[in-house]
Order: structure tokens, then sequence, then C-alpha cells
């Protein structure tokens, strides 16, 4: 298999970011890692092995990024505010540094958003707000409202509510949307989410899957047997649904 390692200075974040992609050829699979995880997640958790055989016979390429979530939602010190902000500087990463790369390295049509947990917030939220750019989202345990308080999972902005908080929520800024234009190129996306039937997040997922209906967006959403979070499901989740 293909694999290439990536490396350099982010002049909007500021700091070296990494990147490993695998593949030769096929439609550009965009992973978010989890909460804590990092590019090599992916590899470390052995997804990219349950996706071999797709890799090899060129129907799909990797590119496995890196996080700032200890920056941005999971940083404690910073202010909710600058939370938020630092989390639109990752957004700009992406679109002005990995995203031209990638094209760069692979014309193919084809840019799938993909992530698990955090990584699936971070797949969700790029591909809504930014749908000209994905032909699919495959998101797997993931949770689309961050300032929800369930079980144990906290508002991760402290009650801090602002218009870049509502436009980086998901189930909050979708209800209301009424460009023609963003829902053109979301109602021709395939979307498919997978979550557990004990996850607690369960709820935000069906309540997604039914903001999406209701504005005519087609999508899947399915619902495996236990809390399903953890690797061993999403690399069942990845063969199946990536």
């Amino acid at each position: 298999m293909h694999r290439e390692y990536h490396r350099w200075y982010s002049h909007r974040l500021h700091r070296d970011m990494e990147l490993l992609m695998f593949g030769h050829a096929g439609a550009k699979v965009m992973v978010f890692p989890t909460r804590d995880g990092s590019f090599h997640e992916y590899e470390d958790l052995r997804i990219v092995h349950s996706l071999e055989e797709k890799i090899n016979a060129g129907q799909m390429q990797l590119w496995c990024l890196d996080s700032v979530a200890s920056e941005t939602f999971y940083c404690s010190w910073r202010h909710p505010a600058d939370r938020i902000r630092r989390h639109t500087q990752y957004e700009e990463y992406i679109l002005n540094e990995v995203m031209p790369l990638m094209q760069q390295k692979n014309s193919h049509a084809c840019t799938i958003a993909h992530g698990c947990s955090l990584g699936a917030f971070l797949a969700a939220n790029m591909a809504f707000r930014h749908p000209q750019h994905f032909q699919k989202l495959a998101a797997f345990s993931g949770r689309y409202d961050l300032t929800l308080n369930v079980e144990a999972f906290c508002d991760l902005l402290g009650g801090y509510y602002d218009e870049n908080v509502y436009f980086h929520t998901p189930s909050h800024f979708l209800v209301n949307l009424q460009c023609h234009w963003r829902l053109k190129h979301l109602r021709r996306m395939d979307i498919v989410m997978a979550v557990g039937a004990d996850d607690p997040f369960l709820h935000n997922n069906r309540q997604l899957s039914d903001i999406l209906h209701d504005k005519g967006v087609c999508n899947q959403l399915h619902v495996w047997e236990g809390r399903a979070h953890r690797g061993q499901y999403w690399r069942q989740m990845a063969s199946l649904y990536v």
C-alpha cells in the first residue's frame, strides 16, 4: 500500500501540522481524528487495514488529518469564544492548505468527509458548512451538538453561545437553513451516519437525521447494538459505509 507522510508549518495555525496519506488513487477520504487522536490514529486502530483491499484497488485514498482538539473544544483554560475561533482557524487550514494538496496529488472528483467520535462532528460540520467540496459524509459515533449536557458529557463551551457557536453546531444551523445553493449541494451528498443503540448521543443522531430529512436531504442512520464506540466497531463500520 502506498503511504506518504507530510508535515509543514501552517501560517493559519502558527504551528507544524502533520498528516498521512494512504493509497495511490480513487475517492479522497478526509479522515478527522477523535478527541485524543492524531494523524496516525486511523493506522493505529487498524482501520486503514480494514480498508486495505479498497485502497490497493485504487477505489479510495485516505488523508488522515492531525488534530487541534486540545487547543479548541478540550482546552479548558481558554475562553470559549477563543476555543471556537481556534477551531475556525483549523477549518481555514483544511480548506486552504490540506484540500489544495489533496487536489494536487489526486484529481478524483469525489471527496468524502469521515470521522469517528469527535472526528464525526468535525467531518459533519465541515461537510455541512462547505457542501460544495464533498460528495459524501461518513460519520460514526458522533455528537453533533457540543453544547449538550448528556450523562457524564458536558457542554464543551461551558454555557457560552454566540454566532460562531451557532454556525458550528450542525443540529442548530441546519434547522434554519434556507440557502437554496447550499441545500442543492447537500441534497446530492451521500450522507451515512452510524451510532450505537446505547450511545448517549443516539437521540442527537436521530435529531440530526430528522432535521436533514425535513430539509429534503436524504441520509442513512444505522443504529448498532450496544455502545459501539471503539475501534473494533469503527473498523466494521468503515468497511461497510465508507
